[in-house]
């Protein structure tokens, strides 16, 4: 959301998302960078977004923005600081030092964006770089941009790129996003390449309008056959283990430990889906 939009950040506190990014870089002018500063470290010391994921997302450290945003948000402590265009592993250095200066919080995650060639290409590298980094952001609309590769439907242009950062995320340990779908009003688009960027791997993805939360949340959700699957697989392989058993069977398939890894994901994500739903029926 743009950090100047005060209506904006008053509508997020109803919205059923995960995470609200505050913005203060792409969608903030220049002339409204000192306000968008100032109603981002309100809303983040107001409380009142409940149990969200409150991530402000800075201007790049080539602007001539970032320390006064780092000035602004230090004492706020958002859940993560999202850096946007990186392209260097040693730019969480250099924002982790200057976030000393600003009493900022010493355990605040870092989230960056990869949206250049460059980025994607120097991925492994910036996703070991930092201990308190925890998540990848994808910035399509940029990649495409730099890569002079048109937008079209199924992403063939990009997916290199989208699943070499898959790729580097697992291998890393950390969650990966995928990329904002910029017609809001394209449902049938929107959700085809939600669903797409589930089959691929990735934890969620980036949105740019409320109209497009619930259904991303559908679509990434567990459905109640594979939460019904995962649970009964569970049980089968519990049972089985406690015969002495290393695998079990059900439904006529082999069960085996990396199986019922997955199905305790399963498992796991349903039920933080299901305390969200139960805070935001309270609200």
């Amino acid at each position: 959301m743009p950090g100047s939009n005060a209506r904006a950040l008053e509508k997020a506190k109803t919205i059923g998302a995960d995470t609200l990014v505050f913005d203060l870089e792409d969608a903030v002018a220049p002339a409204a960078k000192a306000e968008a500063r100032d109603l981002v470290a309100a809303a983040l010391a107001s409380g009142a977004y409940g149990d969200r994921e409150l991530v402000v997302r800075i201007n790049g450290t080539d602007s001539d923005w970032w320390r006064d945003d780092l000035a602004a948000i230090g004492t706020a402590s958002p859940a993560a600081i999202l850096l946007p265009k990186v392209e260097d592993a040693a730019v969480l250095h250099k924002v982790s030092e200057e976030m000393v200066w600003h009493s900022t919080d010493p355990t605040c995650d870092f989230w960056v964006m990869l949206e250049t060639p460059l980025g994607f290409l120097r991925a492994e590298e910036i996703a070991t770089s930092h201990d308190r980094l925890t998540t990848l952001v994808i910035g399509t609309n940029d990649l495409s941009k730099d890569l002079r590769a048109r937008q079209v439907p199924g992403r063939q242009p990009v997916l290199h790129a989208l699943s070499h950062a898959l790729l580097v995320a697992r291998a890393c340990e950390l969650n990966i996003l995928d990329g904002v779908y910029s017609n809001f009003k394209d449902d049938a688009g929107f959700q085809a390449e939600c669903a797409q960027a589930r089959d691929m791997g990735f934890d969620g993805k980036t949105l740019i309008h409320p109209s497009q939360v619930g259904p991303a949340n559908a679509v990434f959700a567990p459905t109640g056959a594979e939460l019904d699957h995962a649970q009964r697989m569970i049980e089968a392989f519990d049972v089985a283990a406690a015969e002495g058993k290393g695998v079990a069977v059900l439904d006529g398939r082999m069960i085996e430990e990396l199986h019922v890894a997955e199905a305790r994901r399963i498992v796991r994500v349903a039920t933080q889906i299901n305390e969200v739903k139960d805070y935001q029926s309270q609200v």
